[in-house]
């Protein structure tokens, strides 16, 4: 089995409240969640208006299939436009 765990920086640079930013991680959390069916996270940056971590986890049984789904996670992030995206870092593990 392969786990990839991706974490993903978001910046919100028009937000102005903990409430909007809770809004918008939302809705990329639900739209992400139905479209790819991973898990997905606030993992950090709580207190931070403008700026949000996601944790994202797709397990599998194949290494390209759980590097590809989480690659088009980003790419459809960045395509809902709700937020600019900062660093990702992909991991994947054998278990």
């Amino acid at each position: 089995m392969v786990v990839g765990v991706l974490k993903l920086t978001l910046f919100l640079p028009e937000n102005h409240s903990l409430k909007g930013k809770r809004q918008v991680l939302r809705a990329i959390k639900d739209r992400v969640r139905v479209k790819f069916n991973v898990s997905v996270a606030e993992s950090d940056s709580h207190d931070l208006w403008q700026k949000a971590e996601l944790g994202i986890c797709q397990a599998g049984s194949d290494r390209a299939f759980v590097d590809s789904a989480l690659r088009q996670v980003v790419a459809y992030i960045d395509s809902l436009g709700l937020a600019s995206l900062g660093d990702e870092k992909l991991e994947l593990l054998n278990c």
